[in-house]
């Protein structure tokens, strides 16, 4: 495998969820580090749907539970911020997409690293962008391209 990132992460995780198959930190850290571009402290808290909703529907207005929720604190370096991962609703989404689990939690994880050093898809330019370099990061990773069914 290609060499990972260089910059140093600070990689705290929280396991707040009943989720039987879940990534562990070392796959957690590995995922991100293939994405740093700039040095990063970051924690990252795994949750079930309550927790997820609640998030949501205070920071962004939307009353459901996302996939992952970006929290950016610091957006220089060291880039710092929260990753929230809800693990009953990235579950669902592999399942519905034909996807890997760990294939669609490293995305997610590639997916917030980006958004913490400043990357958006706001336009259909930047989301082109942004889809280019997760799918480069996803197959440097040895997994499929998130955005095309293989």
């Amino acid at each position: 495998m290609g060499k990972l990132s260089s910059h140093k992460l600070s990689l705290a995780v929280q396991y707040a969820s009943g989720a039987q198959s879940l990534p562990t930190r070392a796959q957690f850290r590995r995922w991100i580090k293939v994405a740093l571009q700039h040095e990063a402290s970051i924690t990252m808290r795994i949750v079930d749907e309550p927790e997820g909703r609640d998030l949501n529907k205070n920071f962004r207005g939307k009353d459901y539970a996302t996939n992952v929720l970006t929290f950016v604190y610091d957006d220089t370096e060291p880039f710092s911020g929260d990753v929230v991962i809800c693990a009953p609703v990235v579950e669902r989404e592999a399942a519905a997409q034909h996807k890997d689990l760990l294939a669609h939690y490293a995305h997610l994880a590639i997916h917030a690293a980006l958004h913490l050093q400043g990357y958006e898809h706001d336009s259909d330019a930047d989301a082109a962008g942004m889809e280019t370099l997760e799918t480069e990061l996803m197959l440097k990773l040895h997994y499929p391209d998130p955005y095309h069914a293989s």
